[in-house]
This record gives C-alpha cells, sequence and structure tokens, in this order.
C-alpha cells in the first residue's frame, strides 16, 4: 500500500502540471492562473498534503534533517526569481530516488535521493529544479488546464485504494493501474517544456548560490546511466519516470551552465578589480551548523570540510528512513572507508547511528567518542554522543552534555527536542517540568512538527498539567490527519470542570476550527482510520490556518 500511496501523491503533486500542453509562455500580467488558487490557498494545499502523508508515516521529521534540507532550500530561494514565496522543504521516507512540488511552496525529497547523491550540490540541483517549477507557476498554469480531468481522477483512485484496504491489494494496485494510463500520456507533454525550463531557470539559481551549475547536468546524466539495456522497468529511478531525460536536455543543461561558468569566472576576474574589504566584514562568514566551543568541553574552534556536513546528514537519512536499520550495520561494518578521511568520518557516524536504533548504545558511543574529540563542534556529534551515552546507561554524562549544548544553542530545535525526550524518559516529576521550560520556547513559534507536540504532551502528563497534556494530544492528531480522533480528545476536555477561561476558549476555538472537516468526513462516510488522506491544513506554519495557535501566541497564561 505505501508504494502505491506514494506514487499517487506523485500524481496529486505533479499530475495536474503533467497536464500542460505545448504552447506559448504568457507573463503573469493577464494570467488567470493566479486565480486559481490564492496564496492562502495554495499553503493550505501543501499543508493539507503534508499531514496526509504522515498519517501514513512517509514523512521522516528529523530535526537535524530537516533543518539542514531547509537551510540548503532556503540559500537557493534566496537566489531564485521569487525569493519572498514561502516553502517548506521535507523528507520523504523513500528509499526511491525522487523529489517532487506542490502547491503552496511545499518541496518534498525522498530519503533515496539524499543517499544517491555524492555531494552536497547534486541536491541543491534538485531543489532549485523543484523551486523553478514554483516560481515560474508551472503547477498553478497546470491545474487550470487539468483542474477537470486530471485531479478528480487522482482522488477516485486514492478512494478506490482506501476502500479496497479491506479486501486485498489486487484493488488498490487495479485502481492505480487504471488512473495511471489516463494521465500518462499528459505527464509526457508536460516533461517536453516545463521540465526544460525548470532545468534552465534551476541552473540559473544554482549559479546564483554559488554553486556550480554543472550539478544539474551531472546528477542527471547519472540517473540517465542507470536506463542501461537489460535494466527493464524496475531499474529506472522514480525521479526519471517524473522528470525525464534525455541526451539533448542533459547537453542543453551542460551548455547552459558552461556559459554561467564563464559569467562567473569574469565576475571573479572583475571583483579582484575592486577596493579591498572595510575592516570588519567577512568574505566567508562562518557556516551556521558548527557550534561555538562548548563550555568545559573544548576550547578549540573547529570548521568542518565544505562537505563533511552534508555527508553526515546523506548517512543520518540513510539510517534514520531504514525499515531495517540491523542491516545497515553490517553494510557499514563491510564498507570500510580511507582512516582519517572525509567519508571514514561520515560512515563511522552513521554506524554509530545504527548501533543506537537498534538499541547498542555502548558499541556506538564507542565509535562517537573519537569523532566527538576530533570536532567538538559539530552538533551531529554531540547529539549522537548524548543520545548513546543515555541509552547505555551514562545518564549524567548525557544530561550535562545536553546542558551544555542547550547553554550555547538555547533555541535550536534538534537540541531542545533531544533532549526533552531524554529527560521523559525517567519517567520522573523534575524531570517533565524541565522538558515543559525547554520545550515551551517552541510552542511558542509557528510550528508543524507533531514530534514536538508529542513529547511536550508527555513532558506535561509528567509535570500533572493534563490539561495542557490533552491539547497537545489533539494537535499531535490533526498534524498527523486523524481528525476524529482530535475531536474526541478537544470534546472531552470540555467536560473538565477545572478549566479556566483561557483554556476553555482555547479548546473551544479548536474545536470550532476541526468541525467543519469532521462533519464532511462523516457526511461522506469516511471512517476515522480512513481520515488521513483528507487531512486539512492545520498548518501552524500558516497563522490564517490555525486559530488556536494565534490564541496560543497571544496568551499570556502560556507563556
Amino acid at each position: 500500500m505505501r508504494n502505491w500511496f506514494i506514487a499517487l501523491l506523485s500524481l496529486c503533486a505533479a499530475g495536474p502540471a503533467a497536464a500542460r500542453e505545448s504552447g506559448v509562455r504568457l507573463p503573469d500580467i493577464g494570467s488567470s492562473a493566479s486565480a486559481i488558487m490564492t496564496p492562502q490557498e495554495q499553503r493550505a494545499y501543501g499543508a493539507s498534503m503534508l499531514h496526509e502523508m504522515r498519517s501514513y508515516t512517509l514523512v521522516l521529521d528529523d530535526p537535524l534533517l530537516v533543518d539542514y534540507l531547509n537551510a540548503l532550500g532556503y540559500r537557493l530561494v534566496a537566489h531564485s526569481d521569487k525569493p519572498e514565496q514561502a516553502y517548506t522543504f521535507f523528507v520523504v521516507r523513500d528509499p526511491a530516488i525522487n523529489a517532487f512540488a506542490a502547491p503552496g511552496g511545499y518541496i518534498g525529497v525522498n530519503a533515496g535521493l539524499i543517499t544517491t547523491a555524492v555531494d552536497e550540490g547534486e541536491v541543491a540541483a534538485v531543489l532549485a529544479h523543484e523551486i523553478a517549477h514554483i516560481s515560474q507557476n508551472h503547477l498553478l498554469r497546470a491545474f487550470e488546464d487539468s483542474q477537470k480531468a486530471s485531479l478528480p481522477i487522482a482522488l477516485a483512485m486514492l478512494g478506490a485504494m482506501i476502500a479496497s484496504q479491506g479486501a486485498s491489494g489486487d484493488g488498490a494496485e487495479a485502481a492505480m493501474v487504471a488512473g495511471t494510463s489516463l494521465i500518462q500520456q499528459r505527464q509526457i507533454n508536460f516533461t517536453r517544456k516545463d521540465e526544460i525550463e525548470a532545468d534552465r531557470v534551476g541552473i540559473q539559481t544554482l549559479a546564483r548560490a554559488d554553486f556550480d551549475p554543472q550539478y544539474m547536468a551531472s546528477f542527471f546524466a547519472r540517473m540517465e546511466r542507470a536506463l542501461r539495456p537489460g535494466a527493464g522497468d524496475r531499474g529506472i529511478p522514480d525521479l526519471l519516470r517524473t522528470h525525464p531525460v534525455n541526451t539533448d536536455r542533459i547537453s542543453d543543461a551542460k551548455a547552459r551552465a558552461d556559459a554561467l561558468a564563464e559569467e562567473q569566472k569574469a565576475a571573479r576576474a572583475r571583483s579582484r578589480s575592486l577596493p579591498p574589504v572595510p575592516p570588519g566584514y567577512r568574505l566567508n562568514p562562518p557556516r551556521t551548523d558548527d557550534l561555538s566551543p562548548l563550555p568545559k568541553l573544548d576550547t578549540t574552534v573547529v570548521t568542518a570540510d565544505a562537505n563533511l556536513y552534508f555527508l553526515l546528514m546523506r548517512e543520518r537519512a540513510r539510517v534514520l528512513a531504514a525499515d531495517q536499520p540491523s542491516a545497515l550495520i553490517a553494510y557499514y561494518t563491510g564498507n570500510r572507508r580511507e582512516p582519517g578521511s572525509v567519508a571514514a568520518a561520515a560512515a563511522t557516524y552513521g554506524h554509530a547511528l545504527a548501533l543506537w536504533r537498534v538499541g547498542q548504545g555502548d558499541k556506538a558511543r564507542e565509535l562517537l567518542e573519537p569523532l566527538v574529540a576530533e570536532a567538538p563542534g559539530l552538533l551531529p556529534y554531540q547529539l549522537a554522543l548524548a543520545q548513546a551515552e543515555a541509552q547505555s546507561g551514562r545518564r549524567t554524562d548525557s544530561l550535562n552534555r545536553y546542558e551544555r549544548l542547550v547553554a550555547n544553542s538555547p533555541s535550536n530545535r534538534a537540541i531542545v527536542l533531544a533532549y526533552a525526550q531524554t529527560l521523559i524518559e525517567d519517567g520522573k516529576l523534575a524531570s517533565g517540568r524541565r522538558a515543559q521550560d525547554l520545550l515551551r520556547p517552541l510552542m511558542a513559534e509557528e510550528i508543524d512538527d507533531p514530534e514536538v507536540y508529542r513529547v511536550f504532551a508527555r513532558s506535561a502528563e509528567l509535570a500533572g498539567d493534563k490539561i495542557r497534556a490533552a491539547e497537545a494530544y489533539a494537535d499531535v492528531a490533526l498534524l498527523n490527519g486523524r481528525l476524529e480522533d482530535a475531536m474526541n480528545q478537544l470534546r472531552s476536555l470540555t467536560e473538565r470542570r477545572d478549566l479556566d477561561y483561557y483554556q476553555r476558549a482555547r479548546v473551544e476555538a479548536r474545536i470550532a476550527e476541526v468541525t467543519p472537516y469532521v462533519l464532511e468526513l462523516r457526511r461522506r462516510g469516511i471512517k476515522p482510520r480512513d481520515q488521513g488522506y483528507l487531512a486539512p491544513a492545520f498548518s501552524c506554519r500558516d497563522s490564517d490556518s490555525c486559530a488556536s495557535m494565534s490564541l496560543r501566541r497571544n496568551n499570556p497564561a502560556l507563556q
């Protein structure tokens, strides 16, 4: 069911775009595409898709990995044609090599694409391509053409697949095959024009963001080599199904990249003739993923290799997205790298994460301690070691390490969430209160991370704050697309006599927000276990679609 659902999501997100027929590209002025969906509606559509995917556990909500992907994505967005556009980059828990864009600036990248890339620039090239689809209005203009065709087909397929879950897998497969045959030709027409335009715009974005513009051509050329004779249909990466390439397209990308490279070379030559930089300015600011020296841990500032952080995130994606992490232990053991190299450090880090995932904290700690000693300023090492220490029984060492990390970066979501998770594992009231204190600043922000709410709910339970715990559990259900569960939890809260004015107002506002969606689901006869695929846009990144979050931010009782 999972693979079919991923394919359907690609059709829902890219399928409307697949209906874009050939023709002259018109300027935005006078185009009716912008009237199809308002920016708020686009964000709501994208948020709905994200919650829908979460309901099927398809999203890898790891804060360290997600923050890295968003930092890389926004580096490109800042140099795109529409830098003011809001974007949300997320990781899909799937080994297939693919990526897709959806309305509202939502861009999903499969874990398989990250683990296949050999360099950060290759991931940046794919992101730049997807950003171009959005900045050039490909999705909206295509949706205008296909709103009476592809989208109903995709929704009908989705309904048929869910209806078939109670019987056998044949029904879902039949629905998928039938729907795909109706949309297939439209996809081919889409890729011949808009894909090339996304390539060209994306290459420009890469160059402006100071990436080698050749990354796009080289990555697609590497993917095309997967289509060697005898590979069969199963040998075709999903990226090539939704983004077909041929020699002409690769040649065009390479030629454009060559031209941009010459422009960059000329610009650097001109910059050498400019006056010197005034004192106090830095030509090369430090990477934001490097920590300042940790108090009482080390006094040496360590600057990571330019590509090391990407390699660490690549191995993190490989391990956290794996269904069977135990198999990765053999993978890392059998793939030794040159000692002292960047690749060896990344492989050791991945090996330690795999050991931690299967409960072998002692062995993970043994691998991580030399890495931390060599580069104490790298957050991935520090977090992994703190988690391994806690798992191996060295709880005091782990908590002390977390305290130093929080002192260094009090607002870092990855640190705060990992620390709070470790705190609540002992089940003590004091630990619950400390975890609440750590998480409360995150709760006051506009977040769309169900794990933050889940950990906060557990910490509130330990601290004896049952009302806040119940509210947070309802938020978890909402962000995971379980509307009926969320409604039941919220209604049970209103029956409590100990609710104060602010608490009751907050709960009732949330009920009012959810009720129309729940009633529509009931009208359609959709059972609670099937509600994930119609999850509405309860995105706390968008204040217009999250009324109760606005209450939370403006309620002094919650600060």
